[in-house]
């Protein structure tokens, strides 16, 4: 194999951005495959993501790019924005590449996932499949927010995590600046869990202009239109007239995303394949959080199927080296391969959502039950109160934040023994239930503040009284005082058995923190709002005022098909 470092490839405004390059050592023209990231073509944990050195072992050049302005690429960085014209100039270059035989495919993780959406919407002729892994849809839907909260947990970290090399070219001539500058960022990385994520206004965050960075994205940046227009896939996909691998992952941040991504291309007609593993954003073993799905659920395992780095290559073959992928000896993948947790195993599909699903209401009733049957006649709402000041803690979920919050699913103990956490669960079920698909909760709730915030959360209680985390929601809710209206709440997706013995638990609150940022209940806007109050929420469930979560059920005697 040989390796040529810092390539450099012209963009159309005059502008170098350079890759290394991964070949084979043999003569021959050859399938490019291309990835373009903002984290550092030489970080040895996204080297290991890609595996470049596999993939030009199974005859593939690999071209591993720094994005623009950062690492060795030249320009400003300036995050979304740049990333279709600069993929799809790129993806000309790499196919008119010495050892290129003309067809190039893309490969890559979460923002490298971003950069293969944004260059096959710019359509380069050359570009024949894309394997995009963990990747919003629609940015105000898992990016920028959730709800209409704003994904504070994630924002801010990505942001910082994203300062040192920007600090780095921008003091290059100044050492002393720039040891001052670094020290300064460490220090807010550091302390972020109880430092920066507390800090107000949140739509202006003092810690961004602090280090002069650039936001992941927030409600008062002048460049916010542009980069939601820009970052938008949702309504999009259909424009992608390629071959797509969607891989994600039920505890991912981006979850929901990854899912409309393949369905919307589904619905275009284009070849789609789905993969959902159980997995977090930065997790992909078989143990997560508190949980362990078993050796087969880790992602180079894969039920036993193989890595699915090459599963991954066995499918781009497909499309850009047929020869090659009728050597193999693996069985090509299923329409879609989802991870059952519960039961923890792999199970193939032919279609996503699974068409027999039915939707099964339980209600929130008196008395913290959580029942099948609908309130009759009167129950008194429950209520509590929210503090801003007093947020009930990020435990565990689909979430990508600093390292003191770990995804994916937690003891909830904590979460439950608060006043301001209401909690309704259902009787030992008598026999597996399965849930595999969008999960949505709708509620009749009231609130004496002119807004607030609705979270809802799904969990698993064992027969020992452990409630696990499965799925959560938030509504941002601007209403008339003490008026009870209707708010559904979008759980997003899962795959997922409550064996017999357990219990179905829902939880009602007014916070996540500091995953979404703070509701300060006053109707300030966020770019100025620091001031806060309380709030008294009621949630109703009574004959005329349901309250309930609806689950996708499969039918027993199809679950295993």
């Amino acid at each position: 194999m040989i390796l040529d470092f810092d390539v450099p490839a012209t963009m159309r405004d005059g502008v170098t951005l350079r890759a290394d390059i991964y070949r084979p050592a043999t003569e021959g023209r050859r399938p490019v495959l291309l990835t373009r990231l903002p984290y550092g073509k030489n970080t040895p944990k996204f080297i290991a993501m890609l595996d470049p050195i596999g993939a030009a072992r199974r005859g593939f050049v690999v071209v591993v790019q720094d994005t623009r302005g950062r690492f060795a690429s030249d320009g400003d960085w300036e995050p979304w924005t740049s990333e279709g014209n600069d993929g799809y100039d790129t993806v000309r270059w790499a196919a008119d590449l010495p050892h290129s035989n003309g067809s190039v495919g893309m490969f890559g993780t979460s923002y490298f996932a971003y950069t293969q959406w944004m260059a096959a919407l710019a359509q380069p002729p050359e570009l024949k499949a894309i394997s995009p892994r963990m990747v919003f849809s629609d940015p105000r839907d898992g990016l920028f927010a959730r709800g209409g909260a704003y994904e504070l947990g994630n924002a801010v970290s990505w942001a910082l995590a994203q300062g040192f090399d920007l600090l780095a070219r921008r003091h290059v001539g100044d050492p002393a600046a720039l040891d001052q500058a670094l020290a300064s960022l460490v220090a807010d990385v550091d302390a972020v869990a109880h430092a920066a994520y507390w800090e107000l206004p949140t739509g202006q965050h003092p810690v961004f202009d602090r280090h002069d960075i650039p936001e992941l994205g927030s409600q008062r940046s002048p460049h916010e239109p542009v980069r939601r227009q820009v970052c938008t896939l949702a309504g999009r996909q259909a424009e992608v007239d390629l071959p797509t691998l969607h891989t994600g992952a039920w505890y991912d941040i981006f979850c929901q995303g990854t899912l409309d991504n393949f369905t919307a291309s589904r619905a275009a007609g284009r070849p789609a394949t789905l993969i959902m593993g159980p997995w977090s954003h930065s997790n992909t073993t078989g143990q997560v959080g508190d949980v362990n799905f078993g050796t087969g659920a880790a992602i180079d395992v894969m039920g036993f199927r193989g890595r699915l780095a090459d599963l991954e290559l066995d499918w781009l073959s497909q499309w850009l080296a047929p020869e090659v992928a009728r050597q193999t000896r693996r069985a090509a993948l299923p329409p879609v391969l989802l991870f059952v947790m519960g039961t923890n195993h792999w199970r193939a599909e032919h279609e996503w959502p699974l068409s027999r699903a039915v939707d099964t209401s339980l209600y929130l009733r008196a008395e913290g039950r959580l029942d099948y049957e609908a309130p009759s006649a009167d129950e008194d709402p429950d209520s509590f109160t929210y503090d801003p000041a007093d947020p009930v803690a990020t435990v565990g979920g689909a979430l990508s934040m600093s390292s003191e919050f770990e995804a994916g699913p937690k003891d909830q103990t904590s979460t439950e023994a608060r006043a301001d956490v209401l909690t309704y669960t259902s009787a030992p079920l008598l026999a597996d239930i399965e849930v595999t698909g969008r999960i949505l909760a709708h509620l009749t709730v009231a609130t004496d503040a002119p807004t607030t915030d609705w979270v809802v959360r799904l969990c698993d209680v064992d027969a020992d009284g452990v409630s696990l985390n499965i799925v959560d929601g938030i509504v941002r809710s601007s209403v008339s005082p003490d008026e009870f209206t209707h708010q559904t709440v979008d759980l997003w997706s899962t795959s997922y058995v409550f064996r017999p013995g357990h219990r179905i638990r829902v939880q009602i609150t007014s916070s996540n923190f500091p995953r979404w940022d703070r509701n300060l209940n006053t109707g300030e806007p966020t770019e100025v709002g620091i001031r806060s109050r309380l709030a008294r929420q009621q949630v109703a469930h009574d004959a005329h005022r349901l309250s309930r979560v609806v689950l996708p059920v499969i039918p027993a005697s199809t679950a295993g098909a």
